[in-house]
């Protein structure tokens, strides 16, 4: 029997679960990072092949390239004051490195609004789309906060059976890839405590279906967010997605979220992590947290497993990464990283990870105490 690519990720990611193995331990490479200026493809290059090299990811493949350029533009205007988004620099340069390294395709993700696949709804991120599509591979664009370029959604079922969905249906691009990439940036989260390559996968869900206008029937044309669905379980998905598994459970944010994070990793685990902490905020998430601010710790950090890179850029913030809820940065929500290593998808233990480059010692920044102001959403 031939597996399909689909099936031959979802039995890798399901492995550790089903088979009782221990948690996965990668490398994870964190490097002193001045500015996103020439330098940084160079600065990729060798913390990539510090954390096990690209090649071997990339090369004669498809790969899906997830950015964070979390919110919405229309309601909340990039700043370069609050850099909170992926830097356009870096995807340039990650993308250069990646066709260098063999890629036959790139296809760069992220779920927006308004849901269409206009180009200039990406460089209004400051994305520069010219020299992207000429880094030297067939590059192609699409928003998946709707069905998007795809001709059906594809449902996909969680290995280790899901902690709040049994399965998912989202956008083609997600699973028609051999490799996946996520870039994201290092900063605290209202709810999760802390955002880096995990909960950038809250993202693949669509709009259209998990978002809150989108009714009985699903909505290609979305203008509500997940909270309703995702956040607190007010509401149901439409007729013909997959419900939640206990609708008992509860509806409750500090509860869902972090557990809706994992069953999406295990469904489309990421190969390789970057995270940017180069410039980026404290605080929250974004503008829409009270209190968010600056801060510069001028880092870079990569890794091939999800959770141990997240578990490395946690502790660089000054955090514990096995506190439990109420501790900081983990103020409104369960750990996510304790639950993904429950789910076998990762080691979430700071003594089973390879640091390469920069120790912790080194890099660490003060965060503060988390995400304690308020939201200001409206």
């Amino acid at each position: 029997m031939t597996l399909s690519r689909r099936d031959a990720f979802k039995l890798a990611a399901a492995a550790p679960a089903l088979f009782g193995a221990t948690a996965p331990a990668t490398t994870v490479a964190v490097a002193r990072a001045a500015a996103y200026d020439k330098p940084m493809y160079d600065l990729l290059k060798k913390m990539t092949d510090q954390a096990g090299g690209l090649s071997g990811i990339v090369k004669n493949k498809t790969v899906a390239l997830k950015l964070n350029l979390t919110g919405n533009p229309g309601r909340f205007p990039v700043k370069e004051q609050l850099p909170y988004r992926t830097e356009p620099g870096t995807v340039l340069a990650m993308c250069q490195l990646m066709a260098r390294a063999g890629a036959k395709r790139i296809r760069l993700l992220e779920s927006f609004f308004p849901g269409g696949q206009e180009m200039d709804l990406w460089a209004r991120y400051g994305l520069d789309i010219q020299a992207i599509e000429n880094c030297g591979t067939k590059v192609e664009w699409e928003n998946t906060n709707t069905l998007g370029r795809g001709k059906q959604y594809v449902t996909s079922k969680v290995p280790f059976g899901g902690y709040v969905f049994g399965e998912y249906m989202l956008n083609h691009s997600y699973t028609d890839c051999d490799a996946y990439v996520s870039m994201s940036k290092l900063k605290n989260h209202w709810i999760a405590g802390v955002t880096m390559t995990m909960k950038n996968n809250f993202g693949l869900t669509p709009c259209s279906l998990y978002g809150g206008d989108a009714g009985e029937n699903g909505n290609e044309n979305p203008t509500q967010e997940r909270p309703a669905i995702g956040h607190n379980g007010t509401k149901k998905p439409p007729k013909g997605v997959p419900q939640e598994l206990k609708p008992e459970s509860p509806r409750e944010s500090g509860y869902r979220v972090p557990r809706i994070v994992v069953d999406l990793c295990a469904i489309r685990p990421v190969d390789l992590s970057i995270v940017d902490g180069i410039d980026t905020i404290r605080g929250g998430e974004g503008e829409w947290n009270q209190g968010v601010e600056k801060i510069s710790p001028h880092l870079m950090l990569v890794g091939r497993n999800q959770v141990c890179v997240d578990t490395v850029c946690t502790a660089v913030m000054g955090y514990d990464p096995r506190a439990t809820r109420g501790q900081g940065p983990f103020v409104r929500g369960d750990n996510t990283l304790l639950l993904a290593e429950a789910a076998g998808l990762g080691s979430a233990d700071l003594s089973k990870i390879e640091i390469a480059g920069l120790s912790i010692k080194e890099a660490r920044m003060d965060f503060g105490p988390g995400p304690i102001g308020k939201k200001i959403l409206g």
